[in-house]
């Protein structure tokens, strides 16, 4: 059987691609947050992703391919608000929007599709194991995450040679509380006034999952405490990638995946192509 072989942005060097279970390769790709109509770029890495599994399957292999839906952070609770309507309205309809495109590209459709407002139960039960592991800590109704109990933190965005430390802050976030540190990530958002009517139960009080935890959540359900292949667009390696690594890790006790596949950007006029640069 051919194997392809593939970069691999932990090692940075080609890998093989190999199932560890039998003939399935198991692997996940961080989807789209519904909150607004993809564009071109963003659909770059959709796309790539489909050729990937379209390879991995012309070799005789099967595939497990995941692929997410975020559709709850503050760029979805903020586009409900300010329409007037429900969380769910608000990003059913954007999903749909993102489907119907996906078809017009002639995407595969991922097996399985899971929703960030799906699996809360899954979140705050990660949670909990992360607090009584003495990774995580409660702050003011949030919780967080203890990167310095981690000492393999940075290991995939090499942070120790870009002589960034834990002390520095590492993502500007809109929801601060009380932090230990700087570099500690929000794992569960105490509610607040704006959320609206946008919260859940936990132990820790009313509020929502962090966006970083949704992701491992996810994985964990579908596909194990461990699997194969993770991709996403480049610029979630940090520090989107690298929570999931420490929050994923310091739960289960294994190694999170075994190859990392990023996308790199669309570039328009030595830019990336974004909503934000209306470009």
């Amino acid at each position: 059987m051919n194997r392809l072989n593939l970069y691999d942005s932990q090692t940075r060097k080609n890998k093989p691609i190999i199932p560890s279970q039998g003939d399935t390769l198991r692997f996940y790709c961080c989807g789209p947050t519904v909150y607004g109509p993809a564009h071109i770029g963003n659909f770059r890495t959709f796309v790539v992703q489909d050729v990937f599994r379209r390879v991995i399957e012309s070799t005789g292999l099967k595939t497990l391919h995941v692929r997410n839906l975020t559709d709850v952070d503050d760029k979805t609770i903020n586009g409900s608000q300010q329409k007037g309507i429900t969380l769910k309205e608000f990003t059913d309809g954007w999903t749909k929007k993102f489907h119907k495109d996906g078809i017009a590209l002639n995407l595969l459709p991922p097996h399985v599709e899971p929703s960030a407002v799906d699996h809360i139960p899954e979140q705050i039960e990660m949670i909990a194991t992360l607090i009584e592991k003495g990774h995580a800590y409660a702050a003011d109704g949030s919780v967080y995450f203890k990167v310095d109990s981690f000492p393999d933190y940075g290991k995939l965005s090499r942070l120790k040679e870009r002589e960034i430390t834990t002390n520095q802050v590492t993502r500007s976030d809109v929801d601060e509380y009380d932090k230990e540190s700087a570099a500690d990530f929000v794992l569960w958002k105490a509610r607040k006034k704006e959320d609206g009517q946008n919260f859940w139960e936990s132990p820790w009080g009313q509020g929502r999952p962090g966006w970083h935890l949704e992701c491992s959540a996810m994985c964990k359900k579908h596909l194990g405490d461990s699997f194969d292949v993770h991709s996403g667009g480049e610029d979630l390696l940090f520090p989107h990638h690298e929570n999931e690594i420490a929050q994923s890790e310091c739960c289960n006790g294994k190694t999170f995946v075994d190859h990392w596949f990023h996308v790199s950007h669309l570039m328009v006029d030595g830019a990336k192509m974004s909503k934000s640069l209306g470009n």
